[in-house]
Parts: structure tokens; C-alpha cells; sequence
């Protein structure tokens, strides 16, 4: 009798648990407010049942309620249910060849507090570099709406492979064989961070056609090209992130295009990036390092040589990479970001040409060249949001 009701109370549990992430991904996927008879509808719950999960993630902050609806007949109004703002955040940091970034988020998406900083990390050291970055992060800590919100956790992008809490090898960063906990755990440890790692592409890829965390993707699947002085790129197929056997997927930036090319970071030669990598690009059009892409767009647009002979060399060798890309995946579209974004105007029009021709299925499945909106540092926001998501997946941890 015992083991029957401790069995029943697993059950139980077990269905309160699963029904606790319905309802809160219910809510945060949404794109506008639902109201607890809304959730009931879509769930297949009971009112009852619905609005008391509901009840109860709000009074946890995973959920938020808004202001009651206008009444439309008889009865109350409804009170909608939204992503709440300032209950929980989750810390993302990032370093990249030209910036480091922190930034703290809560469910709703809202940046809560951030530091960004631009400079050339090229072949440096990562003591001095990590210990940069714990420094910004105690100023994000220390921000009173950060204070105020409950901590998830932490998360830091880097432009390389990762392996657990290791960096394995970041070539443009010239960095190999670092634990960055030892570097930041100073500054997270206190505030009951526990610092997670993740490639910057990978982690860039979570934000791409969303608003927010748990947000559906706008396209279901993608590759996502995250452009830097390298190129690393994110897969997501059906909404997930593919990482691969050993979470090294998504190097698309060291496919060789030219076994002749220059020599790469990485020991290959002719690879992707050394084509279409930002400062390469801009060094081929006869533009200083801190040049805005946009001002290369102007270039090419007003027919100067070395900018079109420079935005063609960067279209055909992502158009190689790509192509082996698609052929292999089967993942048509393609979404440009980072520096890549803003040069799109100009690749694109020899990049699907390219395509056109190099994919075998093109003419059933045409590519489609995409651009992620606005953030050029999508990384650590998407560090910060994979820790968020973890709430929405089991808010009953968070209970």
C-alpha cells in the first residue's frame, strides 16, 4: 500500500511538472498576451487545472499578469497572462576578435544592464582578457534591477570549440586549452552564478527571428552564418541547435574554397574566412579595419574595383562553403549575420548565384538568403537566453 501511494504522488508530481512547462511555454511563446482560459483551450486542460498552474507560476515570477482585458460580456474580465519583467535573469557574456560584451536579461527579453567594449583581442592572453571581462561583469552585477532579479545563471560565448568547461582551441583568438571559470568564478561564484560555455555561433543562432526567449523561430530550420574576422556558423534544424557528435558542429568559416589560398588561423589554407572574415573583407576593398560595412556597401554600390573584386571573392567562397553546406543538410536557407548582415545588399546578388549553381536540389528547393535583425553581438544575448529557456523548459526547478 505504501509503494502504491508513493508511486500515485510520483505521478503526480511528474504531471504537475510536465504541466507547469506547458503552461509556461504556452504563455512565453506566445506573441501576445493569453489568458488562462486561452491556455486551457490550447492545452486541452481544465480551466481549473490551468488557472491554477497558472496561479502558481506567477506567484513564482516565471509568469506575469497584465492588466485586465475590457470587458466584452457577462462574467469577469479576462487577465492576460505575459513574459514577466526584472523576476529572473540570466548573466550572457562574450569575447570576439573585436569585442567583449555582458549583458543580464530577464524573461521578457529586456536587457536589464550591459557592457560592451570594442577593441582587438587578436592573439591575446586570456588571463588578462578574462580578468577584463569578470570586471564588467561585476558592474552588470551590481546594477540595481540585477540585484533585484533572481539569478539563473551565467553564460559565455567564444569563437571557437568548446568542450565542457574548456575552451579547446579559439585560432582567431590565438587562445587554446582554457578553463575561463578560473578567470570569472571570483566575480559569479558570489552572486551563485555557475558559468556555462558555448560556441558564439551556436549561441547566436537561439535569437535569430525571435524577440525573446522560448519565442518560436521565424523559419524552423536554418543555417546561421555569425560573422566576425572568422565565420562560425550555427545549424538549426526543427527549432534545435545541431552541435554534432562532440558540439563541434558549424565551422563553415574553415571549409577549404582554394587549396592554393592564403594560409588560415587554423593551419589550413584558403579556408572560408580568409575570404569573407570582416577585416579581410575590408583590407581587400582598401578600407581600414574599423570601417563600417555599410560604408563598403557604398563602395560597391558607387563601382569602385577593389570593393567589387573584394565583395565577389567573399560571395563565391561563402558560396562554396554554403553550397557543401546545403548539399549536405539539406537546410536551404540561410540567414546572414554579424558583420555579414549589413553587407548583404552586396553579397547577395553573386551569393545565390552561386548557389543557384552549386546546389544540387535548387531547383526544387531554392536557397534563401535571410538577415538576422539589428544585434551584431547576438552571442552573448544568445548565452544569456539559453539559461533563460531552462526556466521556461522546467519552471518547477525554480518553485
Amino acid at each position: 500500500m505504501a509503494r502504491t501511494r508513493r508511486t500515485t504522488s510520483a505521478r503526480q508530481s511528474t504531471l504537475r511538472t510536465a504541466n507547469l512547462a506547458l503552461v509556461a511555454r504556452r504563455v512565453l511563446s506566445s506573441p501576445e498576451p493569453v489568458s488562462r482560459a486561452g491556455v486551457a483551450a490550447v492545452t486541452g486542460m481544465t480551466r481549473s487545472t490551468a488557472s491554477r498552474l497558472a496561479d502558481d507560476l506567477v506567484t513564482a515570477g516565471i509568469l506575469a499578469e497584465l492588466d485586465p482585458a475590457p470587458s466584452t460580456g457577462p462574467g469577469r474580465p479576462a487577465v492576460p497572462l505575459a513574459p514577466p519583467r526584472g523576476t529572473f535573469m540570466a548573466l550572457g557574456l562574450e569575447v570576439n576578435v573585436a569585442h567583449m560584451a555582458v549583458r543580464a536579461i530577464d524573461l521578457s527579453g529586456q536587457v536589464l544592464a550591459e557592457h560592451v567594449v570594442v577593441d582587438d583581442f587578436a592573439d591575446s592572453d586570456p588571463a588578462t582578457v578574462l580578468a577584463r571581462l569578470a570586471g564588467l561583469a561585476a558592474d552588470v552585477l551590481a546594477a540595481d534591477d540585477v540585484a533585484r532579479a533572481r539569478a539563473v545563471g551565467a553564460a559565455l560565448a567564444l569563437p571557437g570549440l568548446v568542450s565542457g568547461d574548456r575552451l579547446l582551441r579559439a585560432p582567431n583568438l590565438g587562445w587554446r586549452h582554457v578553463r575561463p571559470a578560473d578567470h570569472l568564478d571570483a566575480v559569479l561564484a558570489p552572486a551563485g552564478l555557475e558559468l556555462h560555455l558555448g560556441n558564439e555561433a551556436n549561441y547566436g543562432a537561439i535569437t535569430v527571428g525571435r524577440t525573446r526567449p522560448a519565442a518560436p523561430h521565424s523559419w524552423p530550420s536554418f543555417i546561421y552564418l555569425s560573422g566576425e574576422n572568422g565565420i562560425g556558423a550555427g545549424i538549426v534544424r526543427e527549432g534545435r541547435i545541431v552541435v554534432g557528435a562532440n558540439g563541434f558542429a558549424g565551422e563553415i568559416g574553415h571549409i577549404q574554397v582554394d587549396p592554393d589560398g592564403p594560409p588560415c588561423s587554423c593551419g589550413n589554407r584558403g579556408c572560408v574566412e580568409r575570404y569573407a572574415g570582416r577585416r579581410l573583407i575590408l583590407a581587400a576593398s582598401g578600407l581600414p579595419d574599423d570601417a563600417r560595412p555599410e560604408t563598403l556597401v557604398d563602395a560597391w554600390r558607387a563601382g569602385d574595383e577593389r570593393a567589387r573584386d573584394a565583395v565577389s571573392r567573399a560571395a563565391r567562397a561563402l558560396g562554396a562553403g554554403l553550397g557543401a553546406a546545403i548539399n549536405l543538410l539539406d537546410i536551404p536557407v540561410v540567414v546572414l549575420g554579424g558583420h555579414l548582415a549589413p553587407l548583404a545588399p552586396a553579397l547577395r546578388p553573386e551569393l545565390e548565384s552561386e548557389l543557384t549553381r552549386r546546389v544540387l536540389a535548387s531547383a526544387w528547393s531554392a536557397p534563401r538568403i535571410m538577415t538576422a535583425a539589428g544585434d551584431q553581438m547576438s552571442g552573448v544575448t544568445g548565452a544569456a537566453w539559453s539559461l533563460l529557456e531552462d526556466v521556461v523548459a522546467d519552471p518547477s526547478a525554480w518553485m
